[in-house]
């Protein structure tokens, strides 16, 4: 046990270097997958053919290709066609645009649990589309797909190890790197398992509160 806490002090340090940049490419793939979901969403429920048929294309396209291909793609295939990125920006691309698929999903089931009704009674006083989808249809369906999206964001946090894959160092990739310079593989990879877990118990904690906050068990 002393020995492991000798190690721990050693190590955590640098693994701690591992976490901000696990917390930087999960914050940045959420921003940009909830914006990318959003927007295939909306198309999708766009009632326009040709725009629905698009985004249910890209969407089926993204979720049949493995997130680690995703990412050789744009790091390793994009500078073939002139398009050169960094590892992080990458990760953060391909990231966010693997995860926009699922919250398209998410975002469509929730905006078609509204109540037709009330987009048939918003377009009667005058509403056009886009105005009946920013002030009765969104802010309803915001509060159904907010449990499901907590769910995301936890998938997304454990996910951001594949980042380690184009080169960036985050967690687990930090972890790798000490593992194989000490060779203390059970106190290394034991302390990159606590420290995931730790980031993601507040999540865990915030799924469910909002699963009891809008009344889903």
């Amino acid at each position: 046990m002393q020995s492991f806490i000798r190690q721990a002090t050693e190590f955590l340090p640098i693994l701690a270097q591992g976490v901000w940049m696990t917390i930087v490419v999960t914050a940045g793939s959420l921003v940009l997958s909830t914006l990318l979901g959003l927007v295939w969403a909306l198309m999708r429920v766009s009632g326009i053919r040709p725009l629905a048929m698009t985004a249910a294309a890209i969407v089926n396209v993204i979720r049949g290709i493995p997130i680690i291909v995703q990412l050789f793609w744009i790091y390793f295939v994009l500078p073939d066609l002139g398009i050169t990125l960094t590892a992080l920006q990458a990760a953060i691309i391909g990231l966010g645009v693997a995860y926009s698929a699922y919250h398209s999903e998410n975002f469509r089931a929730g905006i078609e649990a509204v109540d037709p009704g009330q987009v048939e009674a918003a377009q009667t006083i005058g509403m056009g589309w886009w105005m009946t989808m920013r002030r009765v249809v969104l802010p309803q369906a915001f509060k159904i797909i907010l449990p499901p999206y907590g769910n995301i964001m936890v998938m997304m946090l454990k996910d951001s190890s594949q980042a380690s894959t184009i080169t960036v160092a985050e967690l687990a990739q930090q972890g790798r790197l000490i593992a194989a310079s000490t060779f203390q593989n059970s106190t290394v990879f034991t302390l990159v398992a606590m420290l995931y877990l730790v980031m993601c118990l507040p999540l865990i904690g915030l799924v469910s509160w909002l699963e009891k906050r809008f009344g889903r068990k």
